[in-house]
C-alpha cells in the first residue's frame, strides 16, 4: 500500500504536466487553483484533491492517460489523496481506515447492534406517553442522542483545524464562506465546466444525473435535520409534545426530505455500479458505498416507521430506524460523511483565492 508521502508525489507529478498542458482549464474549479501556482506544496496538493469532486471529465479528454508514458489519471491520483487525508486528519486516528476495510459490515454490525439496544430499552418504556414515547421515553432518546450527535461534530472540528492549517487557509471570511455554500448548493463542479454534465458513469455521455442525485441527498438531509430541529424548538421552546400532526412543520420537512433522501442516495449507488472504479480510490470504494446505503437506510426506515404509525410494527421499527442513525452519527467523522464537510473547507479555501487574486 502506498504511503501519504507516495500518493502526494504522484500527484503532484501529474499536476505539474497539467499545468504543461492547460487542455482543462474551464472543467471545474480544480484546473484555475492549479493553474494558478507554479510549484504544489503538499498543502496544494490535498486541497486541490478535496477540491475534485470526481466528475472524471478531466480523464476521459486528456491525450496522456494509459498508455501513454505519462500515463496519467488525475481523478485516480487525487481521489487517493483525498481519502488517505481524511484518515490522516481523522481524531481519533485509526477508525477511519477501518471503515474503509470493512464499511459494508461495520454498519451493518452498528445498525442491528444498537437496534437490538434500543428493543431491549422498551423493557423500561414509559408507563404512559404518546406515539412513538410510548415505546421509548423522550429523556433516554435526548441522552443517547445529543452526546452522539456532539461528540462526533467536535472530532470534526479538530479534523477540520487540522486540514485548515495544512492548507494554509488564512482567516475565515462571511463573503467566502457564502460563495462556498453557494457552490456546494448549485454542485456547480458537477456540471462539466460547458454546462451538459459530467460523464461520471460513461466516457461519452455527458449528464446531469450525478449532480441531480448529490443536490436530493443534500437537500433531503437538510431538509430532515430541519424537521428535527424544528420538533425540539417546538418541544422546548412552545411546550409542543410530539406526535404531531401531518401539517405539521417537521412532518412537512421530514416527508420530503426522507423521500429526497432515498431518491438521491439510490441514484448515486446505482450510479456507483455503472463507474469505473479505477478512477476513483479503489479501497475506498466499499466504505463509501457503505455510507451511501446507510443514508438510504435513515431515509427509508424514517419514511416507513411514518407510514407504521400506530401500527404494532413500530414496535421493532422504533428500534431499527434509531439503530441506523446513531450509526450514522456516530460515524460521521471516519465515513464519506466526512466529505461533504471537507469540500465545503476546500470551497471556502478556494474562494478565499479567487478573492485575493482578483484584489
Amino acid at each position: 500500500m502506498q504511503t501519504q508521502p507516495d500518493l502526494i508525489a504522484e500527484a503532484r507529478r501529474q499536476a505539474e504536466i497539467c499545468n504543461a498542458c492547460r487542455y482543462c482549464e474551464g472543467y471545474c474549479s480544480v484546473f484555475p487553483a492549479l493553474h494558478a501556482e507554479r510549484a504544489f506544496s503538499d498543502g496544494d496538493i490535498t486541497q486541490l484533491a478535496n477540491l475534485c469532486h470526481n466528475c472524471r471529465g478531466c480523464y476521459y479528454a486528456c491525450q496522456y492517460t494509459a498508455p501513454h508514458e505519462f500515463d496519467l489519471n488525475l481523478p485516480r491520483a487525487l481521489a487517493e489523496v483525498r481519502q488517505d487525508s481524511w484518515k490522516a486528519l481523522a481524531w481519533p486516528r485509526g477508525f477511519a481506515a477501518l471503515f474503509d476495510r470493512a464499511g459494508v459490515a461495520i454498519a451493518a454490525g452498528l445498525v442491528l447492534g444498537f437496534a437490538v439496544l434500543f428493543a431491549l430499552a422498551q423493557a423500561v418504556r414509559p408507563t404512559g406517553g404518546e406515539g412513538f414515547y410510548a415505546y421509548m421515553s423522550h429523556g433516554l432518546m435526548v441522552a443517547i442522542f445529543t452526546p452522539a450527535f456532539l461528540l462526533p461534530l467536535a472530532a470534526l472540528a479538530v479534523s477540520l483545524r487540522g486540514y485548515w492549517r495544512t492548507v494554509e487557509g488564512g482567516a475565515l471570511r462571511l463573503s467566502d464562506i457564502a460563495a462556498a455554500c453557494r457552490s456546494a448548493g448549485r454542485m456547480k463542479n458537477l456540471d462539466g465546466g460547458h454546462g451538459d454534465g459530467c460523464n461520471f458513469e460513461d466516457e461519452d455521455r455527458f449528464t446531469h444525473a450525478r449532480r441531480h442525485f448529490h443536490q436530493a441527498t443534500l437537500y433531503g438531509f437538510l431538509l430532515c435535520f430541519a424537521s428535527t430541529s424544528s420538533g425540539t424548538i417546538l418541544h422546548y421552546g412552545f411546550g409542543l409534545e410530539a406526535p404531531y400532526a401531518w401539517y405539521s412543520l417537521p412532518k412537512l420537512l421530514g416527508v420530503p426530505g426522507g423521500i429526497l433522501l432515498c431518491l438521491g442516495t439510490g441514484g448515486l449507488a446505482w450510479l456507483k455500479t455503472k463507474a469505473d472504479p479505477d478512477l476513483g480510490a479503489r479501497a475506498a470504494w466499499g466504505g463509501e458505498m457503505a455510507f451511501v446505503l446507510l443514508l438510504f437506510a435513515v431515509g427509508a426506515s424514517g419514511l416507513i416507521l411514518y407510514a407504521a404509525t400506530g401500527l404494532a410494527a413500530v414496535g421493532w421499527l422504533l428500534p431499527l430506524h434509531l439503530g441506523t442513525v446513531l450509526t450514522l452519527f456516530l460515524l460521521t467523522p471516519y465515513s464519506k460523511m466526512a466529505h461533504g464537510f471537507y469540500r465545503m473547507a476546500a470551497l471556502t479555501r478556494d474562494a478565499a483565492r479567487k478573492r485575493e487574486a482578483a484584489a
